[in-house]
């Protein structure tokens, strides 16, 4: 029987907490020996559940990485902009890394992640739980197996849900750029991944991305409206209502996410529920947060031999989260809308194979989360440490890098309006010093067409592209768990 592991978590928000929750449910294969969180009421409420000695339960996760290694793995759950530090730290300490999505918010940082992890010969698995789902792994091997032939174009699309992207991407913790990261990379680098991992090791060759943020500026907002919905005379008519989307939802006994979301310090319930919409960040009208990250956004791809690719992400959508997949092959089309069946149609016999997976974990799990990927993501990640066998995470170094570095060129080619070549060298005409800084800009034939003018418009668009937003909450700033 294999050993059971001892890991520290770092971040003790939503998403560290769950994690965590497998040693509630496997104790003899894992458990949870340490923990690193600012906030005294996360950090006490996970010490407590598993019964961590007060000295390994610390403010600082910087305190835990100078004493000497006293778990085999740690679960790094801090905001987004706070993943790249403890990750190399930690992984030169000699710890394995179970590391939240997105792994950093540069490139550069998710290179040296991924550098310092082999040099340091730990083994580092991302979160990118949508990997793990059954109905993926089902859609991966019908692929391998042939089942519709050559793949030829895949489409993908993420519904995130019209009160979820307010919650998470307006009034929340990902609602700006410079407190978080851009929405593809915070909600999408899952999404990006999948269509990676589907295409089989096939390199990117091009990418263009258009998007933008709709619907949630100032210009939209209601007359009458108040800047705190609880004290708004049109809060009964509008779908974003805080009142609706939270307080309502503590009426009815429902305290888990997203609810669970506010309240720092205490237990949700009608009281703190209550003064948190009064004061903090989840209580404003959507039509005037900080907010700046794109509401919906495409994506085209161009991999090797000719195979297309395109997502879209929307907020505007009933149904939260459900990806909708249709991937079209020389000898028949696959389709998936749900967590439980994938279809494939025959073009020779033009005949309907259904394919009936089970989404959830094989018994009641608080690990149910993500259609039974965060259970599968965590039972794989214990067992390759507990086995020294990295080739049972399917979400390790090399193959998250390369969908991140895709999703970076993706946001590039929205922001410069252009297609890129994916590490190729740029085509069409010379476009001066701004062209060779870009280094990788496509032009093609478009490039040669548009000529002197081509370049005048490249340096216009050259202004105004750094990263937007400069200020966050500074009450969210103070957090290092991701929630």
């Amino acid at each position: 029987m294999a050993a059971c592991v001892d890991v520290i978590v770092v971040g003790a928000g939503s998403r560290g907490s769950i994690y965590a929750h497998f040693a509630v449910e496997f104790p003899e294969r894992m458990r949870v020996v340490g923990v690193a969180d600012p906030n005294p009421f996360s950090r006490e409420r996970l010490r407590e559940q598993h019964s961590i000695e007060e000295h390994n339960a610390l403010a600082d996760w910087r305190s835990v990485a100078q004493r000497d290694r006293f778990a085999d793995a740690v679960l790094i759950c801090t905001p987004d902009r706070l993943h790249k530090e403890p990750a190399v730290v930690f992984a030169r300490k000699g710890y394995h890394i179970l590391l939240e999505k997105p792994m950093a918010v540069t490139a550069e940082d998710c290179i040296e992640i991924v550098s310092v992890c082999s040099e340091s010969q730990v083994m580092l698995a991302v979160c990118h739980v949508l990997r793990y789902l059954p109905a993926v792994q089902k859609i991966k091997e019908l692929i391998d197996s042939g089942a519709i032939g050559d793949v030829i174009h895949i489409q993908h699309l993420e519904p995130v849900g019209f009160y979820h992207f307010a919650h998470s991407f307006v009034r929340g913790n990902w609602r700006s750029e410079a407190g978080s990261s851009f929405s593809l990379l915070a909600k999408s680098c899952h999404d990006i991944d999948l269509i990676n991992y589907w295409v089989g090791g096939r390199r990117c060759l091009k990418v263009s991305s258009f998007g933008s943020l709709c619907h949630f500026t100032k210009d939209n907002q209601p007359q009458g409206a108040a800047d705190r919905c609880l004290s708004c005379s049109v809060e009964a008519s509008c779908p974003y209502s805080a009142k609706k989307i939270y307080l309502d939802r503590v009426t009815r006994g429902e305290v888990g996410w997203p609810v669970s979301v506010l309240c720092c310090s205490s237990l949700p319930d009608i009281e703190s529920v209550t003064t948190a919409l009064c004061s903090g960040p989840y209580g404003r009208c959507v039509y005037d947060c900080d907010n700046d990250v794109c509401t919906n956004q495409v994506v085209s791809m161009q991999f090797e031999g000719g195979l297309t690719a395109s997502f879209s992400m929307v907020a505007f959508t009933e149904q939260m989260c459900q990806r909708k997949t249709t991937i079209s092959g020389s000898k028949g089309e696959l389709s998936c809308d749900s967590g439980t069946r994938v279809r494939v149609f025959d073009f020779l016999s033009q005949r309907v194979t259904e394919h009936h997976v089970d989404p959830s974990p094989p018994w009641a799990s608080g690990l149910g989360g993500h259609g039974g990927g965060d259970f599968h993501l965590m039972d794989r990640f214990i067992s390759a440490v507990a086995r020294c066998d990295p080739a049972l995470i399917l979400s390790g170094p090399e193959e998250t890098l390369q969908s991140h570095l895709l999703v970076f060129q993706a946001e590039r080619a929205r922001r410069e309006g252009v297609v890129l070549s994916c590490g190729g060298e740029e085509r069409g005409e010379e476009r001066g010093e701004r062209g060779e800084e870009r280094g990788e800009t496509l032009r093609g034939e478009e490039g040669e067409e548009r000529g002197e003018e081509g370049e005048r418009r490249d340096t216009e668009r050259g202004g105004g592209r750094g990263e937007r937003g400069e200020e966050t909450d500074g009450e969210e700033q103070t957090t290092h768990s991701k929630r």
